[in-house]
């Protein structure tokens, strides 16, 4: 007699279909999972392509608008924006400036689709400043964190203002989500929530953003402020933290290389946590699928599944309306 015993346990069993796998399926990924990162760019007249991220553009006020009503349609969850806009200073006064190019983007984006998604709003000074870093500058060079709060507060103001649905700070301040909470609060706005970018780590990942976001050179060094790769205790010091300052919903970010981190989160915390596939995770997967190294489509869905296993709840990523398209095939 050849083969197992009776008793013995096959994992197969379960495998056999694709029916059975989805029935036995541990994590399920959704169109609601996802949220969209989009990048409004002043000054121009049509999108404009981002050569490190193929398939991702900076976006016109109209091109965007037709873009959240495709996202809309998709039925991913939300957007998050970030503005590129036509002049940067020291202090990045077009963050708070009410025709700043995302408070723009906001009314017009509440003004169409209301509340059918979700306006998050990226809180941080890179994009908006000459010297590229997330905050005011010393004239060392060094980010100045407590003038650099006054700065976020008057930006959160102004972008819930704009009509933003949530307020969402990234640039790693320590007091950030107080200083928000507090102008929140004390301006009328106590029930917008803040999703803090609690866990937001020091990492090259981030290297297309740069010419997403047409940073500044010192755009890569912000070793001083976000989190050393190395450090995960450190991480879930920042996220209670944020909590208690008034946090309503923690992020980590990057994502793919950070999944223990999600894991950490996720068991620690009571409140939604999100996690970033960030642009160089873009990157890696559409450069490996341009040549022909993985099949462009599985790898999609397998990295956003692995995401979501770790413990986010949600997913801010590039692929976030083709990812809906396929899961709704």
């Amino acid at each position: 007699m050849t083969g197992a015993s009776p008793g013995f346990a096959r994992g197969r069993r379960l495998r056999s279909t694709p029916a059975l796998r989805r029935l036995t399926a541990q994590t399920r990924l959704s169109p609601a999972d996802l949220v969209l990162p989009v990048f409004v760019k002043e000054g121009i007249d049509a999108p404009q392509p981002i050569s490190s991220m193929p398939g991702v553009v900076q976006h016109t006020q109209e091109s965007l608008r037709k873009a959240a009503h495709e996202a809309a349609e998709a039925g991913i969850s939300g957007l998050i924006l970030f503005g590129i806009p036509a002049d940067k200073d020291p202090v990045g006064s077009q963050a708070d400036a009410a025709d700043g190019v995302v408070n723009v983007a906001l009314q017009q984006l509440l003004a169409d689709l209301g509340d059918e998604l979700v306006l998050m709003a990226d809180l941080c000074l890179c994009e908006y400043t000459d010297h590229g870093h997330c905050g005011v500058v010393t004239p060392a060079g060094l980010v100045d964190n407590d003038p650099t709060l006054d700065r976020y507060a008057s930006v959160a103001l102004a972008q819930a203002q704009a009509g933003a649905h949530v307020i969402a700070p990234s640039g790693m301040m320590d007091g950030q989500v107080a200083a928000i909470r507090r102008a929140l609060d004390g301006n009328g706005y106590p029930e917008l929530p803040v999703l803090a970018y609690a866990a937001k780590y020091a990492s090259c990942f981030y290297g297309p953003f740069r010419e997403a976001a047409e940073g500044a050179p010192q755009f890569g060094d912000r070793s001083t402020y976000q989190m050393d790769p190395p450090n995960a205790d450190e991480a879930l010091r920042e996220v209670r933290q944020d909590l208690a300052e008034g946090a309503d919903a923690v992020m980590v970010k990057p994502a793919l290389a950070y999944l223990d981190i999600i894991a950490r989160v996720a068991d620690e915390v009571r409140v939604p946590v999100s996690a970033y596939q960030v642009s160089g995770e873009y990157a890696m997967v559409e450069a490996a699928a341009a040549n022909g190294w993985v099949d462009r489509e599985r790898a999609i869905l397998e990295t956003l599944t692995a995401i979501r296993r770790a413990g986010a709840g949600s997913v801010l990523t590039y692929w976030a309306v083709e990812a809906a398209r396929l899961l709704r095939r």
